[in-house]
């Protein structure tokens, strides 16, 4: 077994447990191995180690790896990184789902990018900052319902749900992060926007404990990130 393998594996033991513990079914969270600055070998490994979905920060990190890769029909991309208009042409192209809407213009151009590339309804969620910490992205949970009906009303978008980044370190105002977030999606109360994408590798049992959906792991899956020169 490769590292990689053995990692994901370790991983999704972590998942299982912490959704027993819960009172879930470890089948309702999906594990995005978040592959941003890894080659695309290790991305192979993990895809024969039996991982698909997999979740990249930079747009044309995002493109040169989907054409890399583009052999592997059923692998899923997951744009999670902080998105600039400019670059929605090239994220629309490839993302399965990205999670950092941040506002109505952006949720516009990429539909409109969707549309073009044959890909419309390109699946959607909103990122929301709840601690409105400046160097963070998002928008205000009390931002999302306005956001969350404008993108509902565009037929090239669908929103399927909302994600979040907590304070680092601090598994309490984690915990609370995530509680607030569950809580704005409940107040949409649509059945089709139910996806929680929140936790990572250093606080994913917390996540999965306030209703996580989607865990988005990169270093305990890849190892640490590779820095660029």
């Amino acid at each position: 077994m490769s590292s990689v393998a053995a990692a994901l594996a370790e991983v999704r033991e972590r998942i299982a447990r912490a959704a027993r513990a819960a009172g879930r079914d470890p089948a309702e969270i999906r594990l995005v191995a978040v592959s941003k600055t890894k080659p695309a070998e290790m991305i192979r490994e993990a895809y024969a180690a039996g991982q698909r979905d997999f979740g990249e920060n930079y747009a044309q990190e995002l493109a040169a790896k989907a054409e890399a890769l583009g052999d592997l029909a059923d692998l899923r991309w997951h744009f999670i990184g902080h998105l600039q208009r400019n670059k929605a042409r090239v994220v629309a192209r490839h993302a399965h789902l990205v999670h950092t809407v941040d506002g109505a213009a952006l949720a516009t151009e990429l539909g409109r990018r969707a549309l073009a590339a044959g890909r419309a309804p390109l699946r959607v969620m909103i990122e929301l900052n709840v601690g409105l910490e400046a160097q963070k992205q998002g928008v205000p949970p009390g931002d999302a319902a306005e956001l969350a009906r404008a993108i509902r009303a565009d037929a090239t978008l669908r929103l399927v749900g909302f994600m979040t980044m907590p304070p680092a370190g601090d598994p309490d105002a984690a915990r609370a992060v995530f509680d607030r977030v569950r809580r704005v999606r409940d107040e949409i109360a649509d059945p089709d926007v139910r996806d929680l994408s929140m936790g990572m590798s250093d606080d994913l049992e917390i996540a999965v404990a306030c209703g996580a959906t989607i865990v988005r792991i990169g270093s305990a899956v890849f190892g640490a990130r590779t820095l660029p020169a």
